[in-house]
């Protein structure tokens, strides 16, 4: 067996002890005094980040919460500090004090529509006297609902139909049957009903509403949603009785929600009963239109008391057809799209 020697160079013997330790102290001490420090030690009070550190860089999950619960509290009594300090400046200025900011909110920044409605303009007037909701408010009918619902529903929905029916006046809840709307209308009309209400659901939870108004139309469809009740709620009233509730409506300024208030008014009789104390409310905020039912008791000239008795929901305007319900040639007024009206956080439609 032949053994061949590799010529090995000088130049890379000992490559490995380069660096040889001084031996002298007084080296090592001027070479400290010469190389930077890397790692300078920071005092108590300063941060250990850089200036651009966000705390959603912290990998540590439970060290990223505490920091954050950190920041929020600093933040928190900065804010307390201000608004004591803004407090003595008003107490010691007196009258003479400027006026207190009003807080931005969605609803303050609301983006101006072209269609808000003037209750005294001509034209609005004009058409309030010409419209399908007309004879009621001039008092030649009087409503009466039917309330019904889609096929086969469950023990959730009926119950919620029932509560409506205590709710609106002269309300008569219908089995469906498998009838379809289009045959249901004309038995409606024959028997002199102002309202066909239907209540949809999806997966034993209502989740929709059809409202029409018989016989000219129109035809609203609203999705429901946070449905509760009445055994459903916290210290709630007693079940309410037999008299005509008071109704009010909130916020329905554009001719959109004007048409849409109105088609909820004519739910209930124009002469309320005051007896009873019961009050429907029709609160429309960002689009979402959440009915509550109170009954009230005046506890002094000043103080009053209210006690909800249930259901409460929420409505979402989908569509608004002329006419009955027609889902194949209805002419619809107006139609929800939601990629395009929703783009703008501060722009309402109704």
């Amino acid at each position: 067996m032949d053994i061949t020697e590799v010529p090995v160079s000088n130049d890379n013997k000992g490559k490995k002890n380069e660096y040889k330790k001084p031996k002298n102290k007084s080296v090592t001490k001027e070479r400290n005094a010469v190389e930077p420090k890397l790692e300078p030690k920071l005092e108590a009070s300063e941060t250990a980040f850089p200036p651009t550190f966000s705390v959603s860089e912290i990998k540590n999950k439970q060290r990223r919460h505490h920091m954050f619960m950190k920041f929020k509290l600093e933040k928190s009594k900065l804010k307390l500090q201000v608004k004591k300090k803004k407090k003595k400046e008003r107490e010691a200025l007196g009258d003479q004090a400027p006026p207190k900011e009003v807080p931005k909110t969605i609803e303050n920044q609301r983006v101006y529509d072209e269609t808000t409605v003037d209750p005294e303009d001509e034209e609005i007037a004009f058409d309030e006297g010409t419209d399908e909701f007309s004879a009621y408010f001039n008092g030649l009918t009087n409503p009466k609902v039917l309330i019904t619902t889609s096929d086969r529903p469950r023990g959730r929905t009926v119950r919620f139909c029932e509560q409506l029916a205590t709710v609106v006046p002269n309300a008569h809840v219908y089995y469906r049957r498998g009838l379809a709307l289009k045959k249901i209308i004309p038995q409606c009309v024959a028997r002199n009903f102002t309202y066909l209400m239907v209540i949809n659901e999806d997966r034993k939870m209502p989740n929709g509403l059809v409202l029409c108004h018989l016989p000219d139309g129109p035809t609203a469809h609203f999705k429901i949603s946070s449905v509760r009740l009445r055994k459903e709620m916290k210290r709630r009233g007693k079940d309410p009785t037999e008299h005509s509730p008071e109704v009010i409506l909130n916020n329905f300024t554009t001719r959109l929600g004007h048409s849409i208030g109105r088609l909820l008014a004519a739910l209930f009789p124009q002469d309320p009963q005051f007896v009873g104390r019961q009050v429907a409310t029709f609160h429309n905020q960002r689009d979402f239109i959440f009915f509550r039912f109170h009954r009230y008791i005046f506890k002094n000239e000043k103080k009053v008391g209210i006690q909800e008795l249930g259901p409460r929901f929420t409505l979402k305007l989908r569509s608004l057809q002329k006419g009955t319900f027609d889902s194949k040639f209805g002419e619809y007024e107006w139609v929800l799209k939601r990629h395009e009206m929703d783009a703008c956080r501060r722009k309402f439609q109704i």
